[in-house]
């Protein structure tokens, strides 16, 4: 039985502005309009039916991921696995793996997949799948081996070593973490080194053998964290308490490169692990100059750039070499052999406690999205849009004020003692202190206008009392 696990828990610090700590690369919208995580879930569908797609994320993450999901070509069911914080791919794997024995069997083979790669046919890595579960099998630990086409410095390799009989694939030898140029040069021409994609395929009880052996603690965190749970109908929050002292490791150096059972399957597909904005923008065609559009945008005398705008032009002139990505809040330009370097903006946005490292002007909810039209001193106007049959949370503010307008649809309102309709074109308004809730039972979108006013302004100034999404 192949069980797919997909990890969706990257932030994409270097595909800054578009991808946010709130809102990161696995959601970016990719030229054709499907996002990545979309595109993760699409190259299954070759594979046959499944009886579940386990997915580990974080807690925040878990109704956008869920709504990505939908409308999905499989028709298998789907598990979340909710981690309370980041702790990398080792501990995200390990937890996996345990929902993965517990529900499913030790004997469920894992088919272990980042949300954010790219893999354009499906039919071909269906192939290599096939290769690595028949390895998976006979108890080895596969990983993908992608060919490499250029001395990349910041990939990991792994070194195959011989044949394995009765299997399409090597065992592996030694794993390289980043080498030099010259390194990765030299590798490159002996013919035995792969970049090592971050894919794998095991039994998920032969996994937790060699967790337990190679990196004993972070094993019994993960026995501990299953055991802590109350899973619910299709996803469980781990317990931060337990999930948070896990060490902070990939699953490489957990355990991979520690391994004597560890099989590498060469790669017969094209692979991208779209990791900065020089890997968006070969995605799109370039004309005659080099340069590559998204959006609006207009060169003149420009050479070999990249601009991806969103909803204004963007014009270059008399430039070369240039990645423009232009969002409502924020604008980057970098130069293309600086592309790596963006996560360094992103991280000291971070250290400012800046809000663009975090969210989008607009923020998406469990209940829709609300989206930052102006704010000023005192006040703050946004334009909130409910889906139908959401509601907000049932809930008070200490410090605001809010005003909400609607503009399409029908809400029902809970202000105070009071429960009303509110139509087009109608106003209510919601006095600091008063406990409130806004919910759509249309079968269209709720469109709304809401003006703040108040000493502070914060997301953080709500008192939550009842919510039907779990959140505290």
């Amino acid at each position: 039985m192949l069980i797919p696990l997909i990890l969706s828990g990257g932030s994409g610090t270097r595909l800054w502005p578009v991808s946010r700590e709130a809102y990161p690369k696995p959601f970016i919208k990719l030229p054709d309009g499907r996002s990545l995580l979309q595109k993760t879930l699409d190259r299954l569908v070759p594979l046959g039916d499944t009886a579940e797609v386990v997915t580990v994320t974080n807690r925040e993450h878990f109704f956008a991921t869920r709504d990505e999901y939908r409308g999905s070509k499989l028709t298998c069911g789907h598990f979340f696995v909710l981690e309370p914080c980041a702790r990398n791919t080792g501990p995200a794997v390990a937890v996996g793996a345990s929902a993965i024995a517990a529900r499913h069997g030790q004997d469920a083979i894992m088919l272990v997949l980042p949300a954010d790669h790219l893999v354009p046919d499906a039919e071909a890595f269906s192939a290599c799948v096939r290769q690595a579960e028949a390895l998976a099998a006979q108890g080895h630990l596969v990983t993908f081996g992608i060919a490499p086409t250029y001395p990349e410095t910041g990939f990991g390799y792994v070194e195959r070593g011989d044949p394995i009989a009765d299997g399409a694939g090597y065992r592996a030898v030694r794993f390289t973490e980043k080498p030099s140029v010259k390194t990765a040069q030299n590798m490159i021409q002996s013919g035995r080194y792969y970049w090592n994609s971050g894919m794998f395929c095991f039994r998920a009880g032969v996994f937790l053998e060699e967790l337990a052996r190679l990196a004993p603690e972070i094993h019994a965190s993960a026995v501990q964290c299953w055991e802590a749970v109350v899973p619910k109908e299709d996803h469980v929050h781990l317990s931060q308490e337990i999930f948070s002292k896990m060490p902070d490791i990939s699953i490489d150096y957990a355990v991979m490169e520690k391994s004597a059972r560890v099989a590498v399957v060469p790669a017969t597909f094209a692979w991208s692990d779209v990791g900065s904005w020089k890997a968006v923008s070969e995605l799109t065609p370039a004309d005659r100059n080099g340069n590559r559009a998204q959006g609006e945008t207009l060169f003149v005398d420009a050479r070999n750039c990249y601009v991806q705008s969103g909803s204004r032009m963007v014009a270059a002139v008399g430039v070369e070499g240039l990645m423009i990505v232009d969002t409502p809040d924020a604008l980057l330009v970098a130069g293309q052999e600086h592309v790596q370097d963006v996560k360094k903006v992103a991280q000291q946005l971070k250290l400012a406690q800046h809000p663009t490292h975090l969210l989008h002007q607009t923020v998406v909810r469990p209940w829709g999205t609300y989206t930052v039209l102006e704010e000023g001193q005192g006040f703050k106007i946004k334009r909130i849009v409910v889906k139908p049959g959401a509601s907000l949370s049932l809930q008070m503010h200490h410090h605001r004020s809010e005003h909400w307008v609607v503009v399409s649809g029908t809400a029902k309102v809970v202000n105070g003692q009071q429960e009303l309709l509110v139509g087009a074109n109608e106003s209510t308004f919601i006095p600091a202190g008063n406990k409130h809730r806004l919910e759509n039972h249309g079968l269209l979108d709720l469109v709304m206008i809401e003006v703040q006013s108040g000493s502070y302004l914060g997301e953080d100034d709500i008192v939550r009392f009842e919510d039907k999404y779990g959140r505290g």
